[in-house]
C-alpha cells in the first residue's frame, strides 16, 4: 500500500527573531514535514523575497503533499506574499499583519513608516541599542524571558528586512487569497496590533482567528500545546 505523503509546513521567522522560536511548536506536529527557512543573512529586500520564494518552490517539486506557510510578523508578511503568488495550500500567521506601515489615523493597525525608517537609521548606528528598545516594547516581561538574546542576524539582514516591512503591502489582495487562513494574534501586541487581525480576518476569505488575552508579539511562546491542537483541527476540518 503506497503511504500517503506528508504534508510540509514551513516556517518563516520573525524580524531578527531565530528560526528556533518554532522548534517547540513544529515538535507537536509530528504528522507534518517541518522546514525552516533562514534569512538572517540576507543582504536585501530582493534576497529576502529570492531565499523565501525558491523555499516554497523547492518544497512544492518535492513533496507531493501540501505546503502550509507559517509566518510570524515580518514571516507573515512574506508568507502573505508567496500565497498571493499561488505557492501556498495554507497559511498560519503568527502575529502578522497584511500591510506593517501605516498613515498617522491608523495607528491602530500599525506603524508609521517615520519610525521604521528611524529603526533602520537607529541599526546602521547601534544595533544593539535599537534591537534592545524594539524588544521592549514588542515583547511582554513574560515573552521577554522566553526569546533568545538578539544578534542572530546581520546588520544588513536586520535592515533588509526593515525595508521589507516598509514596501511590502498585501492588504488590496486579501480577497482573493483563497486558501484556508488561520490568524494566532495576542490582544496586547504592540509590533502588529489585534486590530491588524481583525482586519486580515474580515477580508480573508478562508480565515479563523485564535485570540491570545494579555499577550503581546510573541503569543504563540508557551501557548505550544494548544497551538499544536488548534492547528491540527483547523486544517483536518476546514
Amino acid at each position: 500500500m503506497q503511504q500517503e505523503a506528508k504534508n510540509t509546513i514551513m516556517w518563516l521567522t520573525g524580524w531578527g527573531m531565530p528560526n528556533t522560536a518554532f522548534d517547540r511548536l513544529s515538535d507537536l506536529l509530528p504528522e507534518f514535514e517541518h522546514h525552516a527557512v533562514d534569512y538572517s543573512k540576507a543582504a536585501s529586500v530582493e534576497e529576502f523575497f529570492q531565499i523565501t520564494e525558491n523555499a516554497a518552490k523547492n518544497l512544492l517539486s518535492a513533496n507531493s503533499g501540501k505546503l502550509l506557510i507559517a509566518g510570524w510578523s515580518l514571516g507573515g508578511i512574506l508568507a502573505l506574499k508567496l500565497s498571493i503568488q499561488g505557492l501556498a495550500d495554507g497559511l498560519i500567521l503568527f502575529s502578522a499583519t497584511a500591510k506593517f506601515t501605516r498613515p498617522t489615523e491608523q495607528t491602530d493597525y500599525g506603524w508609521a513608516d517615520s519610525y521604521v525608517r528611524r529603526m533602520i537609521r537607529g541599526i546602521g548606528k547601534d544595533r544593539q541599542l535599537t534591537e534592545g528598545k524594539f524588544r521592549q516594547l514588542a515583547f511582554t516581561e513574560f515573552e521577554s524571558t522566553l526569546l533568545h538574546p538578539a544578534g542572530t542576524w546581520t546588520t544588513t539582514a536586520l535592515s533588509a528586512g526593515l525595508e521589507v516591512l516598509r514596501l511590502v503591502d498585501c492588504s488590496t489582495q486579501l480577497p482573493n487569497i483563497n486558501q484556508p487562513a488561520l490568524l494566532v494574534h495576542g490582544t496586547e501586541d504592540k509590533v502588529c496590533p489585534y486590530k491588524a487581525a481583525e482586519e486580515m480576518l474580515a477580508q480573508l476569505p478562508l480565515a479563523n482567528l485564535v485570540s491570545i488575552p494579555d499577550r503581546g508579539h510573541a503569543a504563540f511562546l508557551k501557548n505550544e500545546i494548544c497551538l499544536a491542537e488548534s492547528i491540527r483541527s483547523w486544517w483536518h476540518v476546514r
